[in-house]
C-alpha cells in the first residue's frame, strides 16, 4: 500500500513543476487525496460493503471537488491536476501513469447497463474539460485536447481534438492538415439549421405560387369553355 502511494506522490511531482516537496504534496494536493481516498473505496465496493464505499466517495467528493465513483478502476502513478470537477464514472477504467486536468468527464452515453465507460490505457492525458462519453479504449500514449469530446476509441499515441473530437496526430505525424483545424471560425450548427429551413420555406413558396398560377389557369379555361364572362347576345357584328 504505502510503495503504491509513494509512486503517487512522485508521479505528481514528476508531471507538476508547482510540487514543491513530496511531503507537501501528501498535505495539500486534491487530486492525490481522492486517489488515495478511492484506493479504501475500491476495496469496501469489491467486498460487498457497496453503501459504505458511496458514502466514502461522496464524503471525499465533498472535500476534494473530484467525484470517483467506488467501483471505478484506477492505475498507479496517476495524477489529477487541481481536480475540481473531476468525474469518473462506475465501469471507467484509469491506466498506469495517466494525467488528468480539471474538469474533466469519463462518462457513459446514456442508460445502458455493462461496460459503459471510458477505458484509458497507460501513459494517457486528458485535457482540461474534456469529455470521454462512452465504452471504448483511448490508446496507450494517446493525448486528448482541452474541451474535446471525445466520442468514439482513439488510436495509440495519438492526439484528438474538437467537438466531437478526431485524431489530427498519430505517432507524431499530422493526420489532418493544418488549415483544417481551426478551433474558432467553425461552422455554427444552429445557423446551419436555420439556413435549411429559410431554404425550405423559399422552396414551399414558390410550389405554391406555382399550384395558384395552375389553380386560376384551369379556372379561366373552365369558364371560357362555359361560356362563362361572355354576353349571349354577343356577335360579331357587334
Amino acid at each position: 500500500m504505502f510503495s503504491g502511494l509513494k509512486k503517487d506522490i512522485y508521479a505528481v511531482r514528476d508531471r507538476d513543476p508547482a510540487a514543491p516537496s513530496a511531503f507537501k504534496v501528501l498535505l495539500l494536493y486534491s487530486g492525490l487525496h481522492a486517489i488515495m481516498w478511492h484506493r479504501p473505496a475500491y476495496w469496501l465496493w469489491n467486498h460487498g460493503f457497496k453503501f459504505t464505499a458511496r458514502a466514502l466517495s461522496q464524503i471525499v467528493r465533498f472535500c476534494t471537488g473530484v467525484e470517483i465513483h467506488p467501483a471505478a478502476k484506477i492505475g498507479r502513478g496517476v495524477l489529477i491536476d487541481h481536480g475540481s470537477g473531476v468525474v469518473i464514472g462506475e465501469t471507467a477504467e484509469v491506466g498506469d501513469n495517466c494525467t488528468i486536468y480539471q474538469g474533466v468527464t469519463l462518462g457513459g452515453t446514456g442508460k445502458e447497463t455493462g461496460k459503459r465507460h471510458p477505458t484509458l490505457m497507460n501513459n494517457v492525458i486528458v485535457g482540461a474539460g474534456a469529455k470521454v462519453l462512452g465504452p471504448f479504449t483511448v490508446g496507450e500514449g494517446a493525448k486528448i485536447a482541452a474541451n474535446a469530446v471525445v466520442l468514439n476509441a482513439i488510436p495509440e499515441y495519438s492526439t484528438a481534438v474538437g467537438v466531437p473530437a478526431r485524431v489530427v496526430r498519430q505517432h507524431g505525424k499530422k493526420v489532418v492538415p493544418a488549415e483544417k483545424l481551426d478551433q474558432v471560425h467553425i461552422p455554427d450548427p444552429v445557423s446551419q439549421e436555420i439556413c435549411k429551413l429559410y431554404m425550405e420555406i423559399d422552396r414551399l413558396k414558390e410550389e405554391l405560387v406555382e399550384m395558384k398560377t395552375e389553380a386560376s389557369l384551369v379556372k379561366g379555361r373552365g369558364t371560357v369553355e362555359d361560356g362563362g364572362g361572355i354576353p349571349s347576345d354577343f356577335t360579331a357584328d357587334s
